[in-house]
């Protein structure tokens, strides 16, 4: 038995799920038939070729499936056309409710196709429900894990901005003590610059030999 591939589908994936199912469809077969055909070939299950075909790929190939309804259509009434006898009393046979048991596995009644397709029809649809299931919880998990990490970058940005506004609040705290200090040192080179001019305009006495104070100019 073929392992259960969780991979993503490739475009021969893709390829082969049409090729097949247009054949099914050309020779008047089921798409159930034709999803377990491809599951198969391909390693997957058949709900998954089913949800794959209703969901991506039968978008690409509606006048290919047009064209396929259209030879089955046409298959269908050259098999009318070769065997209109047997058709005739085969019908007659059955409105005449004289159906016997040996003819079941050749000839089938409306209402038995008719409830055998809403069986497979079901059973379609019942795989590819639960395939949508799967991917729904697929992408709940990741939108989780999405958010999960978003949560995480609004914190990791917030810190940045506090660790940012720090960093301002430091700067300008220090900006301001350098002009301060920049103004007192400002201030004292003036101060020592007013010394020196004062000590240089006062007066300067030297003192003779009889000990009298003579003014120096």
């Amino acid at each position: 038995m073929s392992a259960i591939r969780q991979d993503a589908w490739s475009e021969e994936d893709d390829l082969i799920l049409a090729e097949v199912t247009l054949r099914h469809i050309r020779e008047g077969s089921t798409q159930l038939s034709a999803f377990e055909e491809v599951g198969e070939k391909i390693g997957r299950t058949a709900a998954a070729c089913g949800f794959r075909w209703n969901s991506f790929v039968r978008k690409k190939y509606e006048a290919a499936i047009q064209i396929a309804k259209a030879q089955r259509q046409k298959r269908s009434q050259q098999k009318k056309h070769q065997g209109g006898a047997a058709v005739t009393s085969a019908v007659a046979t059955l409105e005449a409710g004289e159906y016997s048991g040996s003819m079941r596995g050749d000839t089938f009644s409306e209402e038995s196709i008719s409830v055998d397709a809403v069986i497979r029809f079901l059973r379609q649809w019942k795989g590819s429900y639960q395939e949508m299931g799967r991917q729904l919880r697929m992408l709940e998990k990741e939108l989780n894990e999405k958010q999960l990490e978003l949560d995480r970058l609004r914190e990791e940005n917030d810190r940045l901005s506090r660790q940012v506004n720090d960093v301002e609040t430091d700067y300008r705290v220090v900006n301001d003590d350098y002009k301060a200090l920049i103004q007192i040192m400002d201030r004292a080179r003036k101060l020592a610059f007013l010394v020196e001019e004062d000590d240089e305009n006062k007066p300067r006495f030297k003192m003779d030999a009889n000990g009298n104070l003579e003014r120096i100019e």
